[in-house]
């Protein structure tokens, strides 16, 4: 079943290169591609967020989230499924930036980006959720990016995505848990200080 899996990613990678790839488009794709390096771009973000007190709820989650995504993906996932890139499986795939030197499953851009763009999304104030959308079709565009210049399967993409939008719910539902308990401790406090008196 993994190599008709193998197959259809590979079909589809052969069917982005010779009908979707444009000379003119792919200068901006392999600079989009490279944001997502090692989350970044992303860290860099989340933690300007941190500055501003309105902000801060949304750059502690978005670095939670990368946290999470980086522990399912790059620490355990990649290394325990260790699937070899799609460049080095098939010679006729032509890879448009440098070799990678991890392995391949899941896409580790798409899941840091869509991890990222989610937890600043869902933990966003409503005033300002439209442009913290803008981030999640940032991210759409990184893990299509992995695709055109052939580092990763499809699967590798998808799963990355679904990682990443699970990283930013578990750690939007994480801070959440936290603010209540930090609420309770206060009342708590409260209600000590006025018996005290």
């Amino acid at each position: 079943m993994f190599e008709w899996i193998t197959q259809i990613d590979y079909e589809i990678l052969v069917f982005i290169q010779e009908h979707l790839r444009f000379d003119w488009l792919t200068e901006p794709l392999v600079f989009i591609s490279h944001l997502g390096n090692a989350g970044l771009f992303w860290i860099v973000l989340c933690l300007s967020l941190l500055i501003s007190r309105r902000t801060r709820k949304m750059g502690v989650c978005g670095l939670l989230a990368l946290l999470i995504s980086a522990l399912i993906t790059n620490v355990a996932l990649k290394n325990i499924v260790a699937r070899i890139r799609p460049y080095e499986q098939f010679a006729d795939l032509k890879l448009l930036l440098e070799r990678q030197s991890d392995f391949s499953f899941p896409s580790g851009h798409s899941s840091s980006s869509f991890a990222a763009a989610c937890a600043l999304y869902w933990a966003s104030d409503r005033r300002i959720r439209k442009i913290t959308g803008i981030f999640i079709g940032l991210s759409a565009v990184i893990a299509w990016s992995r695709l055109y210049v052939a580092v990763h399967f499809p699967t590798d993409v998808i799963c990355g995505v679904l990682i990443g939008i699970l990283s930013g719910w578990l750690a939007y539902k994480l801070y959440g848990i936290y603010e209540k308990r930090k609420i309770k401790t206060a009342d708590g406090k409260k209600c000590e200080g006025q018996r005290d008196e």
